[in-house]
């Protein structure tokens, strides 16, 4: 029996019978063979080309036939990315097509460049590619496990052989088939799909990014009538010429491939700045609203685009409805264009809903009939089972080996952690902030807020001023102190005074054992609040209040108050106190007056040149300049501790004396 030849391109919904009776899924999980005329769209396996035709050393799974597409390649952001990914981390390992479109998708824009070769258009794809490097991480992808249990990444083309055409392999999206397919139920859903029905199957496609949008509902396979009248046609032309000599016998004869645009739409809108990428509602989320024109003209331009697709959606909303699958290229934000709207045509949880499994260009209207046809597109591959079996061989020999299991550790089990401390109710967490902004006023001196708080809060929280600070403050913060002991010991004298007279603190408590101070090493027992003074201004408020108050403590004994201070006392001690000031400005004078004179002696002056001479014996015959030598070393000894400006303004003085002795000497003769 003559093995059937297929014609390509194969289109889906029109694959001979002749294939579709013997077709088997390949039962093999590993990756899938290569097409003998593979596209960029297409999924190769890791580690492995096409024979005889050239490959990339880096990204995985490349046949490149010829140098034009070796050129398209090397100009690809797939290939950009993969070497980038290299630079940046030497260790880590290229990224498959399919890998790098599910980067894609995580973008707010297609990060491929469009069709045009503006260098701008070039330059921002280049920005993008870095942005995916610094912006996105790999994303979770689906996996099977191999019987070594490596894990291996599935791919989005199922691959399927016929026992009528050996060492053939035919390559279908997987996207295609229903949500609930299974490896089972594949080859019957494709035996059905190619019925027609009465008007044909069609599809519903919307691609957005960047502020560009391209729509189209395309019909993607003819009726049943259409297809038995082309039959028909196909076989009155065969037998109107008998006497042609026919040619070898083929399985069908070369399949049309379908396609007719039903409706299709494109426009654009100013969404993202040049260069940058990113929405302008992204920006604002994450760095705050923007206060530019361009921002606002962005803002525009978003809402602008949503009423427009929304628009569209409503206007085809029949064509939709009779849609077989509904394809959305969208990230994340722009998917809920479409469906977070009331009254869609399109829902969440619809069935029909499809994505692209390869990377897209810019939306335009020729970018959806190629994603269209690369769908529809029916991938061949001509391999031995030596070959599959070599190619499988070569995916698992690339995946990392599983994890050991890991060993029991032999250590003891850890012991129990150490209780925290006990949990507080929100009642007793508001006392002890109420507890601590308390003694934080009363620690810095802040009177008058201590008063209103006092008067609001602070005389029943406390219980009054001689109750004892809580047990849970730290013990130098004042616990089972009094507030008139921790006022004392932070030296606020206005704060003690407000304690012993309005509220009358008792100054006889003494004090806990954390604040007693100690002298030569011995605690002086029966401390209070007087004792912990460290100043005079302090002490004498407890004094000047002992003499107003009296009756009202045992002020020298219990309180060891030491000096009742009455007016008489504070008079003679502000006199003490000034007598002592004019003696400490005294001192500081003398200190200041006899501090050069120590300098003199410490530090002798440097002379100059000429003054050098004083110190030798005068010699007879004429002198130079300064006169004789003892006069010299008198001038010398009245500029001593003179600065050396003041030095050089009497030496010029002394010559120009000189100068004029000597003219006069002059004028004489």
């Amino acid at each position: 029996m003559a093995t059937p030849q297929i014609i390509e391109p194969l289109h889906l919904f029109s694959i001979p019978p002749e294939v579709l009776d013997n077709l088997t899924l390949r039962p093999s999980p590993l990756a899938q063979p290569q097409s003998s005329e593979p596209t960029v769209e297409e999924q190769a396996p890791v580690g492995s080309s096409v024979p005889g035709a050239a490959s990339c050393n880096l990204c995985p799974g490349t046949a490149l036939n010829d140098v034009q597409e070796q050129r398209a390649h090397f100009r690809s952001d797939w290939h950009r990315y993969n070497v980038k990914l290299r630079l940046q981390n030497p260790g880590a390992n290229p990224v498959t097509e399919t890998q790098f479109a599910n980067l894609v998708d995580g973008l707010e824009e297609s990060i491929s460049g469009s069709e045009s070769s503006d260098s701008n258009a070039t330059d921002a794809s280049e920005d993008k590619v870095a942005a995916l490097l610094h912006r996105t991480r790999l994303k979770g992808k689906s996996r099977s496990v191999s019987p070594e249990g490596r894990n291996i990444p599935k791919s989005p083309i199922l691959w399927f052989t016929s026992a009528s055409i050996p060492d053939t392999q035919f390559g279908i999206y997987a996207t295609i088939f229903s949500a609930y397919s299974s490896s089972d139920t594949y080859v019957q859903e494709l035996r059905e799909m190619q019925d027609g029905g009465e008007e044909g199957r069609q599809w519903a496609v919307f691609m957005t990014a960047g502020g560009h949008f391209a729509g189209a509902v395309i019909r993607v396979s003819k009726s049943v009538e259409e297809k038995t009248a082309e039959a028909a046609e196909a076989a009155a032309a065969a037998s109107a010429a008998p006497k042609k000599k026919p040619k070898a016998s083929k399985a069908s004869s070369k399949p049309a491939f379908f396609l007719e645009v039903i409706q299709h739409k494109t426009f654009h809108r100013y969404t993202t700045r040049r260069k940058q990428g990113g929405s302008q509602s992204v920006n604002d989320n994450a760095k705050g609203p923007a206060k530019s024109a361009g921002a606002q003209l962005r803002r525009y331009g978003e809402q602008a685009l949503k009423d427009d697709i929304r628009g569209l959606l409503a206007e085809w909303r029949e064509d939709i409805d009779a849609s077989e699958r509904i394809f959305i290229r969208a990230n994340t934000a722009n998917m809920r264009i479409f469906l977070d709207f009331e009254d869609s045509p399109v829902q969440k949880n619809d069935e029909r809903l499809r994505t692209f499994p390869f990377p897209t260009r810019r939306p335009t209207q020729s970018e959806v009939i190629r994603c269209v046809t690369e769908v529809l597109r029916v991938k061949i591959s001509h391999l031995t089972e030596d070959a599959l079996a070599a190619q499988d061989q070569a995916v698992l020999d690339s995946l990392p080996k599983p994890k050991p299991a890991p060993v029991p550790s032999t250590k003891p089990p850890p012991s129990e952690p150490k209780a925290g401390p006990p949990k507080l109710s929100k009642e007793e967490e508001r006392n002890r902030d109420l507890w601590n902004r308390m003694l934080d006023m009363v620690r810095k001196g802040r009177l008058e807020p201590l008063k209103t708080f006092w008067d609001k809060q602070g005389r029943d929280l406390a219980g009054g001023s001689d109750s004892l600070l809580p047990e849970w403050l730290d013990p130098k913060d004042g616990a089972n102190a009094t507030l008139l002991q921790v006022a004392t010991s932070f030296a606020q004298p206005e704060v003690v005074r407000w304690l012993l007279e309005d509220l009358r603190a008792d100054p006889t408590i003494p004090v806990p054992p954390q604040l007693v101070k100690y002298k030569d090493g011995e605690a002086d027992e029966g401390q209070t609040a007087y004792d912990l003074a460290p100043n005079l201004e302090t002490r004498n408020v407890f004094g000047r209040c002992a003499y107003i108050h009296p009756d009202w403590w045992d002020w020298q004994g219990k309180g060891r108050v030491k000096t009742i201070l009455t007016p008489e006392a504070e008079a003679k001690q502000k006199r003490e106190e000034a007598k002592r000031a004019k003696m400490r400005e005294r001192a500081k004078e003398r200190e200041a007056a006899a501090k050069p004179a120590i300098v003199e002696e410490a530090e002798p002056p440097k002379q100059d040149k000429p003054a050098k001479a004083v110190d030798q014996k005068p010699k007879a015959g004429p002198q130079r300049l300064g006169g004789s030598g003892s006069n010299a070393a008198t001038e010398m000894q009245s500029v001593t501790g003179l600065t050396p400006e003041m030095r050089a303004r009497i030496e010029r003085e002394r010559r120009a004396r000189a100068a004029e002795e000597r003219m006069k000497a002059l004028g004489g003769r």
